[in-house]
């Protein structure tokens, strides 16, 4: 009895947070289709998302990408049969077509130098969780930003968010990713730190991404529930992409008005 009451308040919270605001303003130029025709398989969308959950996620994390997809390649030659895997707030992690997007800002974030096995295993490791249940671990605590932001300083309010609870039929859209990321050895935001090449071995204080003579960078993996959406935007091995200079923008090509428009908000 408990557990129905559990799943049912669950349910009722997630249709909540998953409703969709209004006010929001898709400022790319750039067609959904444009967008789908240059993805590759293992390319990381990220959603500039408009829905209660969003906004808590993009607050903590002070990023304007609140959504996370995997795109695991085409089911046809059209693009609008290409396929996105996410783990949805209400459905779990499922498979949408870019379209499902079509009035958001997005950002593609490319991974670089994957073989073609290593995307088979990527595709392989994030197909084993579809059906796996959203981790609702810490959905509560993202209630109560909607209702009031506290006043944080920026530098301490990523700690305040929980990602998941990192059991294995659970899963999150960041943490998804990164868990599927890691299981090729893929760095998104790894700790680096410097290992001596003597007999007298030790790890050198600090982190920093320089090394002295006689020192080889270690890289260690954090763990995949600490990972956000904006992650994979600040990561340093990931290409972001640009559908419009992918297709051959030519700024000489565009045709300009004489009259000047004032758009609000710029």
């Amino acid at each position: 009895m408990l557990n129905w009451v559990k799943q049912a308040a669950g349910a009722r919270l997630a249709r909540f947070l998953s409703k969709r605001l209004p006010g929001y303003k898709r400022f790319e130029s750039t067609s959904i289709d444009q967008t789908a025709s240059v993805l590759r398989t293992g390319d990381i969308v990220l959603v500039d998302g408009n829905t209660r959950i969003s906004t808590a996620i993009k607050y903590l994390t002070q990023s304007s990408w609140s959504h996370a997809c995997l795109f695991v390649g085409r089911g046809g030659e059209s693009s609008s049969a290409s396929t996105l895997l996410e783990a949805d707030l209400q459905e779990g992690v499922r498979l949408v077509e870019p379209n499902y997007y079509a009035d958001a800002n997005l950002r593609i974030c490319r991974p670089v130098g994957l073989s073609d096995e290593d995307r088979e295993a990527l595709v392989s490791f994030a197909m084993a969780k579809l059906g796996h249940q959203y981790d609702k671990k810490n959905v509560f605590d993202l209630v109560r930003y909607l209702i009031q932001k506290p006043v944080v300083p920026n530098r301490l309010r990523r700690s305040m968010i929980g990602l998941g609870s990192g059991e294995p039929t659970k899963a999150i859209c960041s943490t998804l990713i990164a868990e599927t990321f890691q299981s090729i050895d893929y760095p998104i935001l790894p700790v680096q730190d410097f290992v001596l090449t003597n007999k007298c071995k030790h790890l050198t204080l600090g982190g920093e991404a320089v090394g002295r003579g006689g020192e080889v960078p270690v890289f260690y993996r954090r763990h995949f529930t600490h990972y956000t959406p904006r992650d994979f935007d600040l990561s340093p091995y990931f290409r972001i992409v640009k559908p419009t200079l992918e297709q051959g923008f030519d700024y000489r090509k565009l045709r300009w008005s004489e009259v000047e428009e004032s758009v609000a908000g710029f």
